[in-house]
């Protein structure tokens, strides 16, 4: 038997309330903390090890035994630095193009399953905790409505079960094709793009009226155009059947959590970019709300607040691949800044919000009671950050500018759902974009994960793009842990997981996956791998009802913006040994950048 103690924290000093015989120590026992503060209540935004937070106390003992004679300080900072281990999950791919095999084909069949398997098994020897998986509508809904085949991804489950991993599962109500890294092409049910034959307005719809039929227009969410059903009773009924069909998988722990897609690439945005229609890096985009069922609420919210006047951009917002300055929306002192603008940008980014909130309040009704997190994503637009209109936000739904924090609000909206916040671009760092696109990665990703943070959510996070560079990998741990390891308490800045883009022959080349491996280990603070690293930091618990319905007023107070958590130049646990490849490619991104 062992001799513990309860013990708080007051600032950094450990101090013991009493002791506790105890014996028995399991993993499912690890202390678990709550803020308190014995003079005030704990205000909104507050988050574990961040801010001004006066105590720390535990809600639970230990109740275990460890091995004979360890002493009960030192297991305690061991279980510490355990909360400094981030997951890592690595995105399968869909296509022939990265692997070398599909493994879910268009028609819904498990292609290759025993190289797909070795595949895995290779994965799996680096450590990493999981993977991460679209589950396509477009695949699995594809013949008729309500008529669910599951079989290739119960197939695809159970090898990823085999093989020890967990699972990320992305309800994946958009194509694949279209987007940035998109090779193949997986439209959405054949029977709902039928429905937008004579109904195109189904699609979000540009200026110039070209549709885009990469998923729904949030205007359709409440119109019963699908045999019956609206957009948002299809997506639940599509949750509930996979929920039904995979309870197994769910009871088993194998599912970590629920990305539940929200617009174009599964991301909380319109369709602002497309490749399909022919934009290039930098553009700004244009606005997505023609349909008639948006420019139909337009006019019925600029009537309300007595504009029946006001009309939504036109040619003065520019095309897609404009530049803010040669338009007269975006331009220094554009029309985004008028009153009228003011009062589309609102609208236009107020819907998307509400869009998100209610998708994800009925995932929360199909899921509640597993135990598993749902998390929305958000996409990295990281070029024209430093231009006073940032132009490419505000065209995809992100009313984000120097004096107003677009990221917060939809970070409140998430808390509701105590949903994780997914973003990407952490690998990014400004001097890698031509100096032209006025783009800040780095800034962006503080800026985002910080307005999590202080809406006491958690943050996750994935690269935009493919690298296998020791600069990349570093800048992505300098992401996960701002604040760097903290080896006698957990960190103050930790996000909850990191899923790497993406699975391919490429990763796997005997150099590369040498790197990975390190960069797997210092996402793990150096620790041996943990099988449920949760327990150590925010236990993953059951899901409980969302909160109620936080008013769009009470929303847009979080707008106000704030300095972004202070993050430190480097990371403290790089992946070391830089060999001439990185840094001719550092240097040569350096240079891009001084002459673009």
């Amino acid at each position: 038997m062992l001799q513990t103690s309860y013990v708080k924290y007051i600032g950094t000093e450990r101090t013991t309330l009493f002791s506790h015989d105890v014996k028995n120590f399991e993993p499912k026992e690890r202390w678990q903390w709550r803020l308190s503060n014995s003079a005030t209540p704990v205000p909104r935004g507050a988050f574990p090890f961040v801010g001004s937070i006066k105590r720390l106390e535990t809600v639970r003992a230990l109740t275990s035994t460890t091995p004979s004679g360890l002493n009960p300080r030192i297991l305690a900072q061991i279980e510490d630095k355990e909360a400094n281990y981030v997951p890592v999950y690595v995105m399968l791919p869909q296509s022939l193009f990265y692997l070398q095999l599909d493994i879910i084909s268009t028609e819904n069949q498990l292609e290759k399953p025993e190289e797909l398997r070795e595949k895995l098994k290779t994965l799996k020897s680096a450590d990493v905790d999981g993977v991460m998986l679209d589950v396509w509508w477009g695949i699995v809904e594809s013949k008729n409505p309500k008529m669910y085949d599951w079989s290739a991804y119960r197939q695809l489950f159970g090898i990823i079960k085999e093989q020890g991993l967990k699972l990320q599962a992305i309800m994946s109500f958009h194509q694949c094709g279209g987007n940035i890294g998109d090779i193949i092409y997986i439209p959405i049910p054949k029977w709902v793009r039928i429905i937008g034959m004579s109904n195109p307005d189904i699609f979000y719809t540009n200026k110039g009226g070209a549709r885009n039929e990469e998923c729904l227009s949030l205007g359709v969410d409440d119109q019963p155009l699908f045999f019956g059903r609206t957009a948002i009773q299809m997506y639940r009924d599509y949750m509930m059947s996979f929920k039904e069909n995979m309870k197994d998988f769910l009871d088993a722990g194998l599912i970590s959590d629920i990305e539940v897609g929200l617009g174009p690439a599964g991301e909380i945005r319109y369709p602002s970019y497309p490749e399909s229609q022919g934009w290039v890096y930098p553009g700004i985009g244009e606005f997505q709300c023609y349909d008639k069922y948006l420019q139909e609420d337009f006019k019925a919210a600029a009537a309300k607040v007595g504009h029946p006047e006001w009309k939504l951009p036109g040619e003065d917002a520019g095309d897609y691949n404009d530049r803010p300055s040669s338009t007269k929306f975006f331009r220094m002192d554009g029309s985004y800044i008028t009153e009228e603008g003011k009062f589309f940008l609102t609208w236009y980014s107020n819907k998307l919000i509400v869009h998100a909130d209610r998708i994800l309040d009925e995932a929360n009704k199909v899921f509640m009671g597993c135990k598993i997190k749902l998390a929305a994503k958000v996409a990295g637009i990281h070029w024209w950050y430093f231009h006073p209109s940032h132009a490419a936000e505000l065209t995809a739904g992100y009313y984000n500018l120097t004096d107003r924090d677009g990221y917060r609000p939809i970070a409140r909206m998430l808390s509701r759902h105590n949903a994780i916040l997914n973003f990407t671009c952490v690998e990014m760092q400004n001097y890698e974009h031509p100096r032209g696109a006025k783009s800040g990665p780095e800034e962006l990703v503080q800026q985002v994960l910080s307005a999590g943070w202080r809406e006491g959510i958690q943050v996750a996070c994935e690269n935009a793009l493919s690298r296998y560079d020791r600069n990349a990998y570093n800048q992505i741990l300098k992401n996960v842990r701002p604040n760097g390891v903290n080896k006698i308490a957990p960190s103050k800045l930790r996000v909850f997981a990191m899923t790497y883009l993406r699975l391919s022959d490429r990763l796997l080349e005997e150099n590369n996956f040498s790197i990975f491996k390190i960069f797997v280990r210092k996402m793990h603070a150096d620790l041996d791998f943990l099988p449920n690293s949760d327990k150590y930091f925010i236990p993953i618990e059951t899901m409980a009802r969302s909160k109620p319905e936080i008013p769009i007023e009470d929303l847009l107070e979080a707008t106000k913006p704030e300095k972004p958590y202070p993050f430190d130049p480097e990371t403290d646990m790089p992946v070391g040994g830089d060999n001439l490849f990185d840094v001719l490619f550092m240097l040569f991104g350096k240079i891009k950048s001084i002459f673009t």
